[in-house]
């Protein structure tokens, strides 16, 4: 008998072409835009991958009541996930060619109020999670079964503001409340654990009374495999976080060694380089 949390090849691999397909359309935007964030997104390619396209309950109707939420703390990285959006019919796809140009509804951040399927205007570091307590709790009051997804960057970590929601949601055990941490090891000025050290992160979780578990963020098999477990567990009564072990810029050499990544821009031949590269690499891990 397969358990829920059982991966097939098929699913890997389509999982795994979603998460490429995210890389290379990030690639495409930013050439319209003439800057971007590359690495931001590639280190959390399959995150968007695995919640969107396997474990979060949603339809193509962004105001279907009871379809599952996801905050960005890292907004940063909307130019991964508006393709995804777009791909699953929350807007024209031809909505992503304006992206960041005058009138367009797509900028560097995502804004609630002018994307359709985008639950959180994220841009100001360290909300994100608030937020999604707040809905959390308005989802119970209104009786309305659905989990909240907050993906957040490491540095993040850094935030007074998201231990402050991290003590909330443990004390009114929001069990929907799914953090998903991306550790990718960088914040805009360096390495996260120069500027202010952050570990031990599972231990801070814990003692915040959080159920932690720590995954290869880039393992599309075992990254889909615990999100899918967490997501049916009705039993447990603590918010889970989830610390992805990523890397930043992955997929393109010289982006997962060069923290000046962060923002930048690929010549034309530079991105045609990088396509071919993403084209040609495999990522993730083989199912089990």
């Amino acid at each position: 008998m397969s358990d829920i949390t059982d991966i097939s090849l098929q699913e890997a691999q389509s999982l795994e072409e979603r998460a490429q397909f995210v890389r290379l359309e990030t690639i495409r935007l930013i050439e319209i835009a003439k800057v971007g964030h590359y690495s931001s997104v590639f280190s959390c390619a399959e995150i968007f991958s695995a919640l969107y396209y396997d474990v979060m309950s949603i339809s193509d109707d962004p105001k279907w009541p009871l379809r599952d939420r996801f905050l960005m703390g890292k907004g940063h990285a909307a130019v991964g996930l508006f393709p995804v959006l777009a791909d699953l019919g929350y807007f024209p796809k031809d909505w992503l060619d304006s992206y960041t140009r005058l009138g367009s509804p797509l900028g560097d951040h995502p804004d609630m109020r002018k994307v359709p399927g985008v639950d959180f205007s994220s841009g100001s570091i360290g909300h994100a999670l608030s937020n999604g307590v707040g809905i959390a709790m308005g989802g119970r009051m209104q009786e309305q079964n659905f989990d909240v997804f907050v993906m957040l960057g490491d540095g993040e970590m850094q935030e007074g503001q998201v231990w402050e929601a991290a003590i909330s949601a443990a004390n009114h055990k929001l069990s929907n409340v799914i953090a998903i941490v991306d550790r990718n090891g960088y914040q805009l000025d360096g390495k996260v654990d120069d500027i202010m050290a952050i570990e031990p992160l599972d231990e801070k979780w814990r003692a915040f009374g959080w159920e932690v578990h720590e995954v290869d963020g880039h393992d599309i098999v075992a990254l889909t495999s615990i999100l899918r477990r967490v997501k049916a567990d009705k039993m447990r009564e603590k918010p889970c976080c989830i610390i992805a072990k990523t890397v930043k810029g992955k997929g393109i050499d010289y982006m997962e060694t060069e923290p000046g990544w962060h923002l930048g821009y690929l010549s034309p031949e530079d991105s045609e380089k990088a396509r071919q590269t993403i084209l040609n690499t495999r990522i993730s891990g083989d199912p089990q």
